[in-house]
């Protein structure tokens, strides 16, 4: 039985491929369950469902702990430690339920996976051509998620401005694309320090990406003797076979 799931976590079937998928598209319901529940009061069906929610993540994770070859790695990564903040989020909203948003690292690290990405080539003939560009918005994003997600879980009920998620990504773009209105400021020490860390490392962390995003580290350019597409901008040899590649510089007509 313990093969039987482990292939279904790290095999290369057609059938692991497709639990793989479905674990990204549950991680994304979850996602999308925190963001729209924070526009309005927690009925009683939202909480249940809240439980729902801790409940499949707990097992999910309890399976991938029992499949763990080396515990003690798997207790080191921080993906880890924000699946436990997220499922006590759910199973316990008391404790801070804006905390499922940490959910989104796990699917960063699921869409990163090398099954995974070799899966997306075989599936997704768009994603085989732009994977560069597509894995820079990605991370974008999920960086964006996360920073909004701390601002949200730091400030809702202490800041009378930011009362859902859609106040926190405001703030949060705001300061990382250093516009900074004033309409909105973190209160406490805690909120005015997370502030600091977002203009400290996020804005340079965000330029990088978006550097990435408009202007690709690697350009397509197949080598005539071995067929490499990818080189670097000032390639003048392919990196395989050594071959001369006349790869267009910016500007050149």
């Amino acid at each position: 039985m313990k093969a039987k799931i482990r292939e279904l976590y790290e095999g290369h079937s057609a059938a692991a491929h497709r639990f793989r998928y479905a674990l990204l598209a549950f991680d994304a319901v979850t996602i999308l369950f925190v963001i729209v529940t924070s526009f309005f009061h927690h009925a009683r069906a939202v909480e249940i469902a809240d439980a729902v929610f801790g409940v499949l993540i707990l097992a999910d994770f309890l399976v991938r702990v029992w499949l763990e070859r080396r515990r003690g790695r798997m207790f080191l990564r921080p993906a880890t430690w924000a699946d436990i903040a997220a499922l006590v989020s759910f199973l316990a909203p008391i404790a801070g339920e804006g905390l499922g948003f940490l959910r989104i690292l796990r699917t960063l690290r699921l869409l990163h996976a090398y099954q995974t990405l070799i899966r997306l080539r075989q599936d997704l003939p768009f994603f085989r051509a732009n994977e560069e560009v597509v894995l820079a918005i990605v991370n974008l994003t999920v960086f964006l998620f996360v920073m909004t997600g701390l601002i949200y879980a730091s400030q809702y009920g202490v800041n009378p401005d930011i009362g859902n998620y859609a106040d926190a990504l405001y703030f949060t773009v705001t300061t990382l694309t250093t516009t900074g209105f004033g309409d909105i400021t973190p209160m406490g020490t805690w909120g005015r320090m997370l502030a600091v860390g977002v203009m400290i490392f996020g804005v340079s962390l965000f330029l990088r990406l978006l550097q990435v995003l408009f202007r690709p580290t690697k350009v397509r350019h197949e080598c005539d003797e071995c067929g490499l597409l990818l080189h670097d901008p000032d390639a003048v040899h392919c990196k395989h076979c050594g071959a001369l590649v006349h790869i267009r510089t910016d500007g050149e007509v």
